[in-house]
C-alpha cells in the first residue's frame, strides 16, 4: 500500500496536468485524478509501469467526463472559458514551452474545437511527448489511428493558434502598465496598450453579470474598461496580480477578500490581443471563497448613478 501511495503521489502533478488540459476544469480534473487513485489502489496486480497505467487511466476517465460535459457546454450561456488555473503543478524543463503554451486561455479555447479523442491524443503526444505506443494504449485506438488523430488535431489548433510574447519580463511590464491604467481609468493609456482588434470576452455562464457579447476594438474596450473599473475600486474591489493559465493576469476580490473574477491577458507583439474574464462563480470556487457578483454589480451601478 505504501509503495502504491508513494508512486501515485509522485505522479499526481502529471496526472492533474493531463486531466486539466483534456477537461478545462480544475474541479473535474481533481475528481478524475481521485478516481484514478481509487482504480490504482483497487488493482489486484502491480503495474509494470505506474506512469503508463496511471496516465492511461486518467486519460480514459477524462475522455468519458468530457463526452458527458459536451452537451452542457453546447447549451452554455455566453462564451465558455476554462476554469482559471493559477499554477500548474507539473514541471518539465525539456517541455516548458509546450506546457506553458498549452495552458493559455487561448490554447484551451482552441482545444474545445477538438473531439474528446483528438483532444486527449493531442495533449498526450504534442504537449507531454508520450510515444505513440503509450498514446494508443491510453485511448484504446491503434497507433495508425492515433497518428491520424494527431494530424487532424494539429491542423485545427494551427488554424487559430496565437504566438505569445516570448520575453516574460516584457509581458509582465506591459501587464503592470495595463492594470495601472485600468485603475486610473485612463482611456488613452489603455488604448495605447491594446491591439487594434483587441477583444474583451467575459464568461459568467448566466450565473453572474456579464457582457451580452464580446467587445472588440481598442477604443471600445478601453472606454468600457476605463469607465467600469474605477467604480469597482470605489466599492472596495482590489486586484491581485497573478499569472492566470500561464499568462499575465489578476484575481479581483471584493472588500472582504472574496474572489470576484479572474482576468487573463494574451500579449503578443507588445500589445494586449485578448482580455478574458472568468466571472462564473462555479469556476472560481477552487481559487477561494467567491464574492456575490450581483451585489457588487448593484453597488457599481449605484456609484455610476451618484456620479451622473
Amino acid at each position: 500500500m505504501g509503495g502504491k501511495a508513494e508512486e501515485f503521489q509522485e505522479l499526481r502533478p502529471l496526472l492533474f496536468s493531463l486531466a486539466y488540459r483534456i477537461l478545462g476544469s480544475v474541479s473535474e480534473a481533481e475528481d478524475a485524478v481521485q478516481e484514478t487513485w481509487l482504480r490504482f489502489e483497487a488493482s489486484p496486480t502491480a503495474a509494470r509501469s505506474a506512469k503508463a497505467f496511471l496516465s492511461a487511466t486518467v486519460t480514459r476517465i477524462s475522455i468519458d467526463v468530457l463526452r458527458s460535459a459536451r452537451a452542457r457546454r453546447e447549451a452554455y450561456v455566453g462564451p465558455w472559458l476554462p476554469e482559471p488555473l493559477l499554477a500548474d503543478p507539473y514541471e518539465d524543463p525539456e517541455r516548458a514551452a509546450e506546457l506553458a503554451d498549452s495552458l493559455s486561455m487561448a490554447a484551451m479555447v482552441l482545444l474545445e474545437r477538438l473531439s474528446p479523442l483528438e483532444r486527449a491524443v493531442f495533449v498526450l503526444r504534442e504537449v507531454f511527448d508520450f510515444g505513440f505506443p503509450e498514446v494508443s494504449t491510453a485511448v484504446g485506438r491503434s497507433e495508425a489511428a492515433c497518428r491520424q488523430l494527431v494530424v487532424r488535431a494539429r491542423r485545427h489548433m494551427a488554424e487559430g493558434r496565437p504566438r505569445f510574447e516570448a520575453d516574460r519580463r516584457e509581458r509582465e511590464a506591459l501587464a503592470s502598465r495595463f492594470f495601472d491604467a485600468l485603475h486610473e481609468g485612463d482611456v488613452d493609456a489603455l488604448q495605447e496598450l491594446l491591439a487594434a482588434d483587441v477583444a474583451l470576452v467575459g464568461d459568467g455562464g448566466g450565473k453572474a453579470p456579464q457582457l451580452a457579447r464580446a467587445v472588440g476594438g481598442a477604443r471600445n474596450v478601453a472606454r468600457l474598461m476605463a469607465s467600469v473599473f474605477p467604480r469597482m475600486v470605489a466599492v472596495g474591489v482590489v486586484s491581485e496580480p497573478r499569472e492566470v493559465n500561464g499568462q499575465p493576469g489578476a484575481i479581483f476580490r471584493d472588500r472582504e477578500g472574496k474572489v470576484l473574477y479572474a482576468l487573463a491577458l494574451d500579449v503578443m507583439e507588445g500589445r494586449v490581443q485578448t482580455i478574458r474574464a472568468v466571472i462564473n462563480p462555479e469556476k472560481l470556487a477552487h481559487v477561494g471563497p467567491v464574492a456575490d457578483a450581483w451585489a457588487i454589480d448593484r453597488e457599481v451601478r449605484g456609484v455610476r448613478r451618484a456620479g451622473e
